[in-house]
């Protein structure tokens, strides 16, 4: 019962500290308010943007390894020793085919940006993919309507096309597109399959604005050994196979392919999800310490400013201090109540700074196709820091009241 009527005396001190000081108080809480909210505001965006690009991360694959031309390397890199570099082709992805026997499935691809027209409609800047017919066992897509391509019209080419959901809309305004022909690099192509809804991709690799062609029918039109359109080759591992197993196989059979000596050094790149995903942790790391450091100083400020709100208020209660002392108040009880008024004040800003953030996402995710994330971890932050924050700034006041001397307290009346 005492810790209870403590607390509630606590809380009316508190209560009548903030409507006696309003402005001083405004203030003073509009740091903690800002530092709160410039820091879950940046710790949310970075969820949202992680979950979302992880999420397009996955879709990738992390069992794949491409061979490119280029590393992946963020930041400064020795560039020119990979200018000169080959592009992979469909020879190395029968190299590796033949001689690797870890590889589960093997694919080649080439893309480019084109139109898609039928009769009246166009559809520009299209993503257009050239694939060998493994493609589908290495990305994951479904069709909404139609089918894949068979075998017969991978090998030998056939003018068909699977088309992406996106553009079926805009070309064909609910018609059923499977049969229609459609103009893709000045050519006539058969409709044959359109690929099911998935909306916005971070990486750039949705299918909803993709058209899909065999290669055999790509390689008549355009020179696949262009390196614009970043010929790629995308390997799978048997069950049970590691990565590293996997691309040892598949640098030996490229090196063998190539003929490369031993002292020489790859003109390939292996690459894997995992090196992105690498990547992307230091950045979001960097961007965390970067939010930090930004709401840090604006909650530096408002713990500045209600440890002064603290110490305003301990000299203007020091009669008031002195009469509960005389009455047998113990210092637990002074430095509780002081305590307890600032991380009182201190919540206060800083569940006000939540308020705004979490409008703000609800805004921002009704008014935009970008889902944010306000976890419940970000707001156990954004309390938990404001707690702290009230602990630090009002201990030295606090302290300060509780070894009053009822004597000395008391000449102030």
């Amino acid at each position: 019962m005492v810790i209870f009527r403590l607390i509630h005396e606590s809380f009316v001190f508190a209560v009548q500290s903030l409507m006696s000081n309003k402005l001083q108080t405004a203030l003073s809480l509009l740091g903690i308010t800002i530092g709160i909210f410039s820091v879950i505001t940046v710790f949310t965006l970075i969820d949202s943007l992680e979950s979302k690009i992880r999420t397009s991360i996955n879709s990738l694959g992390s069992e794949v390894v491409y061979v490119q031309k280029w590393p992946w390397i963020f930041g400064d890199y020795p560039w020119w020793k990979f200018y000169q570099r080959p592009v992979p082709n469909i020879k190395d992805m029968q190299a590796i085919q033949k001689r690797s026997k870890t590889a589960e499935y093997v694919a080649f691809t080439a893309s480019t940006n084109k139109s898609v027209a039928f009769k009246n409609e166009r559809v520009e800047s299209c993503k257009l993919v050239a694939s060998t017919y493994d493609y589908k066992q290495i990305n994951d897509f479904d069709l909404n309507e139609g089918r894949y391509f068979s075998s017969l019209e991978m090998a030998s080419g056939h003018p068909v096309v699977i088309i992406g959901y996106g553009i079926a809309e805009v070309l064909f305004k609910g018609i059923n597109p499977i049969g229609k022909r459609v103009k893709i690099l000045g050519r006539k192509l058969n409709v044959i399959g359109v690929f099911a809804k998935e909306g916005k991709d971070m990486l750039n690799k949705s299918h909803d604005n993709t058209s899909l062609i065999p290669v055999n029918f790509a390689r008549n039109v355009v020179n696949l050994r262009s390196g614009r359109l970043d010929p790629t080759i995308m390997v799978i591992p048997r069950e049970g196979i590691s990565s590293d197993r996997l691309k040892d196989d598949i640098r030996a059979a490229l090196r063998a392919e190539h003929r490369l000596k031993p002292a020489q050094d790859d003109d390939f790149a292996l690459n894997e999800i995992s090196t992105i995903i690498t990547n992307f942790d230091s950045l979001f790391k960097t961007i965390s310490i970067a939010g930090w450091v930004i709401g840090g100083l604006s909650l530096l400020v408002g713990g500045f400013g209600i440890a002064n709100i603290m110490f305003v208020s301990v000299r203007e209660r020091t009669s008031q201090i002195g009469i509960q002392k005389a009455l047998g108040a113990k210092n637990f009880f002074i430095l509780f109540q002081f305590l307890f008024e600032s991380v009182f004040l201190s919540l206060f800003g800083g569940l006000f700074g939540l308020i705004i953030v979490s409008t703000g996402v609800a805004i921002a995710s009704y008014g935009f196709d970008f889902p944010l994330i306000m976890s419940l971890g970000n707001i156990t932050l954004g309390i938990m820091v404001s707690l702290l924050i009230g602990l630090v700034a009002g201990l030295i006041p606090a302290v300060m009241a509780s070894r009053l001397s009822p004597v000395e307290a008391m000449r102030s009346v």
